[in-house]
């Protein structure tokens, strides 16, 4: 049995959750394209005959601006330790940047097997790529360098199978009706804060988070009530919109999503509060490393 722990960087919207859900084939991790749209590490638990392999993704490493950009930095450099292999995604249809060169040092730094991972090239032409593979392949001694869609799932078995032949035998650390571990309860906050980011595009910051104030499981159905937390008054009417129509557009979208992670009825409750009027402001305030003026 091959096992192993494969954690996947890459600068904001490089397709890193994307190909996280592909190969699980569940959503484990929500996807906008907004940057930073992931805040945590999440684990995606990959199970087939022979193998169990754990794939960490990670918030795009980039500049950061703000404390919480400092955070999720953080968050992306811990996920380097320890792992057996790492997939270092590019977007394939924009140039080898500064931030990519960063993400590099960083590898370097660790010394740890690295994949190449050429992401979107569906968006690019045949005779790109292959000057693209020449480029990139003296750039750092990566084991492999391979091209994949993640969004139409090309080369993704390929890949799967290449990883195997870098892992070492081992006992299974998740049965096999695992596909992730993160809680539904972590699952829900994430799904509604995803429909957040993609209805609301540029208007609201990424630093919004929600909290379930309820979930209750019944035999056929499922009653959640969650918070939308939000850091100014202005944001709060852009979330509600006029006569509540984009909360209630959320939260049907995100009720769709929820149902099929709980497979069953689900009646969804969404409310918005400002920082300042949520009663557990300053754990939102230390979570995200902010102090009173320094939301943004």
């Amino acid at each position: 049995m091959k096992v192993g722990v494969v954690t996947l960087v890459g600068r904001p919207n490089a397709g890193k959750s994307t190909l996280l859900n592909s190969i699980i084939k569940e959503k484990v991790a929500i996807t906008s394209d907004k940057p930073q749209t992931t805040r945590n590490q999440i684990q995606g638990i990959y199970n087939d005959s022979d193998s169990q392999i754990i794939f960490v993704d990670t918030p795009g490493i980039h500049k950061p601006k703000n404390k919480l950009g400092k955070f999720l930095n953080n968050e992306s450099y811990s996920s380097l330790l320890g792992v057996d292999l790492v997939l270092f995604l590019l977007d394939a249809s924009t140039s080898f940047g500064k931030g990519d060169e960063f993400i590099l040092e960083k590898i370097k730094e660790e010394n740890i097997n690295t994949f190449l991972i050429l992401n979107k090239i569906d968006k690019i032409k045949k005779d790109e790529l292959f000057n693209m593979i020449m480029e990139y392949k003296d750039k750092y001694d990566f084991k492999e360098i391979i091209p994949i869609s993640a969004l139409k799932e090309k080369n993704i078995e390929e890949l799967i199978k290449t990883i195997k032949e870098y892992l070492n035998e081992g006992e299974k650390l998740y049965s096999d009706d695992y596909y992730t571990d993160k809680s539904i309860n972590f699952m829900v906050t994430e799904l509604i804060r995803e429909k957040v980011l993609r209805k609301t595009r540029e208007e609201v910051p990424h630093a919004v988070t929600v909290v379930l104030e309820n979930y209750e499981e019944k035999k056929d159905s499922v009653v959640i009530n969650a918070c939308i937390i939000v850091e100014r008054e202005g944001i709060k009417k852009i979330l509600v919109g006029h006569n509540g129509e984009m909360i209630k557009e959320i939260g049907i979208d995100a009720r769709e999503d929820i149902e099929r992670l709980v497979g069953k009825k689900v009646y969804l409750d969404l409310f918005v509060k400002t920082v300042n009027n949520w009663r557990d402001r300053d754990r939102y305030l230390t979570e995200f490393g902010f102090d009173n003026n320094n939301f943004e």
